[in-house]
């Protein structure tokens, strides 16, 4: 027989715990379920109702301003087509202006391209003038090559070059000049009488030698020129009408100087 003591009674413990622990616990009441969805679905129910209220307030509001906004703009447009037709010449004439501007403005570039050609030229053709003629445009070459100097303004100046080129070309001009000759140590101040831009006499009646100029390569060259003293000094007191007028023969170059 077993002792009181024995391990079976653990075991009993262990059932009694199972039994409670399976013991279900008793279920909802129903009807407080179902209350209590009711009282939801209505509280959901007023919340929809609200909110459709409120979007019906608002797609009116919308409806209006959109109406509004579609008007607006109607009368926007009939304004910008009313200006468009009110502004149809001016902008015609705006449209011609322009293409007469940038017609302007190639034809500027086309003027500049040649001036600066002229300009060129006309800076090139400095050494071949007569020294005196030369020395009196010192001012316009100046004013020429200054890089300040507007188209217009070197138009200007290339034109006076050249028309006191064509000017001293038509006459014939004397006076005193220091000039370097060949044959001579230095510089030295001679009488000088020039036949338009092409020949120059020098003399020096002291010595009774003359010297011969005519444009070269590099600027006037002034040869001596045997034997022609008292032609030259004949010839200078014609032009100052200190002698009858009558032929003078004096030898002249008339080929143009190679160019380098």
């Amino acid at each position: 027989m077993p002792h009181p003591a024995s391990p079976l009674r653990p075991h009993c413990g262990l059932l009694l715990i199972s039994w409670l622990v399976a013991v279900p616990l008793p279920a909802a009441d129903p009807i407080k379920e179902v209350g209590q969805t009711a009282s939801d679905w209505v509280k959901t129910r007023a919340e929809t109702v609200r909110i459709e209220n409120a979007w019906v307030q608002d797609r009116e509001f919308l409806t209006s301003t959109l109406d509004a906004l579609k008007e607006r703009a109607g009368r926007l447009q009939d304004k910008r087509d009313h200006l468009l037709a009110v502004t149809a010449d001016e902008r015609a004439e705006q449209a011609a202006l322009n293409a007469k501007l940038a017609d302007a403005r190639e034809k500027l570039r086309e003027t500049e391209t040649r001036l600066q050609t002229l300009t060129a030229q006309v800076v090139q053709l400095r050494p071949a003038l007569p020294p005196r003629l030369s020395e009196s445009l010192e001012m316009a070459y100046r004013s020429l090559a200054a890089k300040e100097a507007s188209p217009g303004e070197r138009m200007q100046w290339a034109m006076t070059i050249l028309n006191r080129c064509a000017q001293f070309n038509l006459g014939i001009t004397q006076g005193d000049e220091v000039l370097t000759l060949a044959g001579e140590p230095g510089a030295k101040s001679v009488e000088v009488i020039y036949w338009g831009l092409g020949q120059g006499y020098a003399l020096d009646r002291a010595a009774g030698k003359v010297w011969r100029g005519a444009p070269g390569v590099a600027g006037w060259k002034w040869e001596p020129l045997a034997g022609a003293a008292p032609a030259v000094a004949e010839l200078m007191a014609i032009r100052h009408d200190e002698a009858a007028p009558r032929l003078v023969s004096l030898p002249a170059q008339l080929k143009a100087p190679a160019t380098p």
